[in-house]
């Protein structure tokens, strides 16, 4: 997404050169100091570990090369940064979760699995959560997810249900949708398969687990937009333009402050509109959310 929008800003001139660090902090580091070698012209980065990276942005702003912050706000002296307005997803969740729980968040408790701690997105989300649920809902558990991995998810889960009882958790906060495809796995082990689990990303898993009622909500970001906005963003510091008309707003990162930014909305995406939003937005066509394996419950809540 980002490599066409390039290239339509640039009338097919832009070059792209990417690399998958395969969420490896040391490789991402090492691949940063070869671009930083190579005299790339900007560099757009989605950081694998916010700290750690920090190193490599300064030795980018040394060589006079910008940094565009992609989807997480990597520390060091970045240029820009375009993301969704995490604790927005946070507070989305968490609203969701209670809207689901109804009176049962009353006298029950949930579970809240959050995102890695290395992550800074995940603290952001965690507070966006707890700003809606505290006081509202009795928090049973709470995890710090390593490396957000969902069998990690699902160990912890295992742990929650086994000091909590089966019978005391109304509902879970998850962070992210692979994880809740660990907790989900962890409560249908333990005969638990009607409480409502959150999750985020909108992926096709994910959204195949809210068509069949296993999970109950995910946050959809509209990546394709945050993909132009980066695009947007990195070619207009390569041609050493300013970013005043297309970042309003401002975030303060641990090691950089006033950051020019651009947060996108979000959406909560459930049953109800699941047409409305990634098949509407070509993120998935019916046909792949709808496989045999879930047509009749496609069926049944009208996705067709």
């Amino acid at each position: 997404m980002i490599e066409k929008k390039v290239k339509e800003l640039t009338n097919g001139k832009g070059e792209i050169v990417y690399a998958n660090a395969k969420q490896d902090a040391s490789l991402q580091n090492q691949q940063v100091d070869t671009m930083i070698t190579n005299k790339v012209d900007v560099l757009i980065l989605d950081a694998v570990d916010s700290k750690a990276i920090a190193g490599s942005v300064k030795k980018a702003k040394d060589a006079d090369i910008p940094v565009v912050a992609y989807d997480r706000l990597a520390e060091g002296p970045i240029d820009a940064y375009t993301s969704f307005d995490n604790v927005t997803v946070g507070k989305t969740q968490g609203e969701a979760l209670l809207k689901a729980l109804g009176d049962k968040a009353k006298d029950g408790q949930i579970v809240m699995m959050n995102g890695s701690a290395t992550d800074p997105n995940a603290k952001q989300f965690k507070d966006g959560a707890h700003s809606v649920l505290d006081g509202k809902v009795k928090i049973g558990r709470e995890y710090d997810t390593k490396e957000w991995k969902p069998e990690n998810a699902n160990a912890n889960m295992e742990g929650a249900i086994s000091a909590l009882g089966k019978d005391k958790i109304v509902g879970v906060y998850s962070a992210n949708d692979g994880m809740a495809g660990g907790i989900i796995t962890a409560l249908k082990a333990a005969g638990i398969d009607d409480i409502p689990v959150t999750g985020q990303d909108a992926e096709l898993n994910g959204v195949q687990r809210i068509v069949t009622g296993e999970q109950y909500m995910s946050v959809y970001k509209p990546y394709p937009q945050e993909a132009d906005v980066a695009a947007e963003m990195a070619v207009a510091l390569a041609k050493g333009e300013s970013l005043d008309s297309l970042a309003k707003d401002k975030v303060d990162s641990p090691t950089t402050k006033g950051v020019p930014a651009v947060l996108v909305p979000v959406v909560s995406l459930t049953q109800d509109n699941i047409k409305d939003t990634v098949v509407k937005d070509g993120i998935y066509t019916i046909d792949e959310i709808c496989t045999a394996k879930y047509k009749a419950a496609c069926d049944k809540i009208g996705l067709k």
